[in-house]
């Protein structure tokens, strides 16, 4: 299972620039996977705070499919780092406010999240 965040402030969305598995480097939400005796919850709280040193609070479940959770969340404390002493946080390139403009930092994994978020907003 993986747990991520959507966290948005300021027209900006929290991203994690990366090396991903489909062999790529992408901007991702931050996020990851779910440890044993640990809620999909927990996870996304703990994984947050691991790759952006951000405390947050999750607000709701956005999207739930095939194993990956994504959280609506806010910042409740903390400040922007990568811990790159972090050996967990070796994929991590870097940590960057995206405006929600800002198209070519999305791809074809994280642009639906994006256009479901700009939709909602309209309503």
């Amino acid at each position: 299972m993986i747990s991520r965040a959507i966290i948005v402030r300021d027209n900006k969305i929290l991203m994690v620039k990366q090396h991903v598995q489909r062999g790529s480097i992408v901007w991702n939400f931050p996020g990851g996977g779910v440890d044993q005796n640990e809620t999909p919850e927990e996870a996304c709280i703990r994984e947050v705070k691991e790759e952006t040193g951000y405390d947050i609070r999750i607000t709701s479940l956005f999207s739930k499919f095939k194993g990956k959770y994504t959280y609506l969340a806010e910042v409740t404390g903390g400040k922007l780092n990568l811990d790159q002493t972090n050996p967990d946080n070796d994929d991590i390139i870097d940590l960057q406010w995206v405006s929600l403009d800002d198209v070519e930092k999305f791809d074809s994994y994280t642009l639906p999240f994006v256009k479901k978020l700009l939709d909602m907003d309209k309503n």
